[in-house]
C-alpha cells in the first residue's frame, strides 16, 4: 500500500519544492498634506485617497502619513494613539519638540493612515492660514516637523520604501533630508523619491531663517561640499584641545571607535567642550603653522 502511493509523494515533494518563491513585495509610502475623509480641503485630498487604493490592488505594499490637523476628528474618525511610535522629540532649531503618531482606517478601501501630530503645530483648528485668513508664522516649523516625524516613524517601524511618494510643498523637504540629515540612515540606502507639485500655491514667504532651522549645528557638514567642507573642519580644529573631566564627550558619535580617536571640538555654553570625530586626513591637508592638528586620546571612564 505504501509503494503504490510512493510516486504520487515524490511527485507532490518535488512540485513544492520547485514552486517559484514569491517576490519581494513593493513598498510604497504616500506623503501628503490631505487625505479623505479626514481632511478635503483641496483636490490633492481625493488623488492620495485613490493612488494609494489602486496600486494596493496590484499588489503594492503602501504606507500614508499626513499631518492630524486640528480640523480633523479623532472621535468621528476613531484615530487612536500609537504608542510603540510616540514619544521621541524632533529637533527644531534649538527646540525639541514631542512626536505623537496616531492611526486610522478608511474600511471601504482598506486602507490604514498614519498622523504626524504635535500640541504646538497642529492642535489648533485651521490649517495654513489662521481664521482671519493670515498665513501661520510657523509654518515652516510645522513643515520640518512634519517631514522629520515621517521619516522618524519610517525609521521605528523599519519599515523600508522603496518610493516615498510626496506630495505638495509640506512634504517637499524629505528628499532634502534623506540626502543630508539621514543619508547615513540604511533603511533609506535604496529609496527614491517622487515630488508632485499641485496648484496650491500661496503669496506668502516662509520664515528666512527656515535653512537655519532644517540644518541643525552638527548636522553641517553632512550639507557641505568640496572646500567649504573642509574649511568648516579647520574652523573646528582650531578649537581642539586635551580633555579635561569638565568637558563632555558625544557618546554617540564615539561609540564603536577606537580609543584613539582624531576629534575636533565645539564650545558650550559653560565653556566646556563637546568633542566629535572628524577626518583626519582631510584636517592634516589644511592645517597650518598658526593651527596644527593634534590626535587626542579619548578614554571611557567606568561608571
Amino acid at each position: 500500500h505504501r509503494d503504490l502511493h510512493y510516486p504520487l509523494r515524490r511527485q507532490r515533494q518535488m512540485c513544492i519544492r520547485d514552486r517559484p518563491k514569491m517576490a519581494k513585495s513593493f513598498k510604497v509610502l504616500y506623503v501628503a498634506t490631505e487625505i479623505k475623509p479626514f481632511l478635503n480641503d483641496t483636490y490633492v485630498a481625493d488623488i492620495v485617497r485613490k493612488l494609494p487604493q489602486g496600486m494596493q490592488e496590484k499588489g503594492v505594499e503602501i504606507r500614508i502619513l499626513v499631518p492630524k490637523f486640528g480640523l480633523i476628528n479623532e472621535r468621528k474618525n476613531r484615530l487612536h494613539e500609537v504608542v510603540r511610535l510616540s514619544g521621541m522629540n524632533i529637533p527644531i532649531g534649538d527646540d525639541d519638540k514631542p512626536l505623537i503618531i496616531k492611526v486610522a482606517s478608511i474600511p471601504t478601501a482598506k486602507l490604514q493612515v498614519y498622523f504626524i501630530d504635535n500640541e504646538d503645530y497642529f492642535k489648533r483648528k485651521t490649517v495654513f492660514n489662521n481664521k482671519a485668513g493670515k498665513f501661520h508664522k510657523d509654518n515652516d516649523e510645522r513643515c520640518l516637523f512634519f517631514c522629520k516625524g515621517v521619516l522618524e516613524t519610517v525609521i521605528k517601524l523599519g519599515w523600508s520604501p522603496d518610493i516615498i511618494h510626496c506630495n505638495d510643498w509640506m512634504s517637499s523637504l524629505i528628499p532634502l533630508l534623506i540626502k543630508t540629515s539621514y543619508s547615513d540612515r540604511h533603511i533609506f540606502e535604496n529609496t527614491k523619491c517622487i515630488f508632485s507639485i499641485y496648484e496650491n500655491s500661496f503669496k506668502e514667504k516662509l520664515d528666512k531663517k527656515m535653512i537655519d532651522k532644517i540644518i541643525a549645528r552638527g548636522e553641517e557638514l553632512k550639507t557641505l561640499q568640496g572646500h567649504d567642507r573642509l574649511q568648516y573642519l579647520v574652523d573646528l580644529a582650531k578649537e581642539v584641545k586635551p580633555l579635561s573631566d569638565k568637558d563632555k564627550i558625544d557618546d554617540n558619535k564615539i561609540r564603536g571607535c577606537a580609543s584613539n580617536l582624531w576629534v575636533v571640538g565645539e564650545k558650550n555654553k559653560d565653556n566646556t567642550m563637546t568633542y566629535k570625530p572628524v577626518s583626519y586626513t582631510h584636517l592634516r591637508a589644511h592645517e597650518t603653522p598658526e593651527h596644527r592638528v593634534c590626535p587626542v586620546g579619548v578614554e571611557k571612564k567606568k561608571g
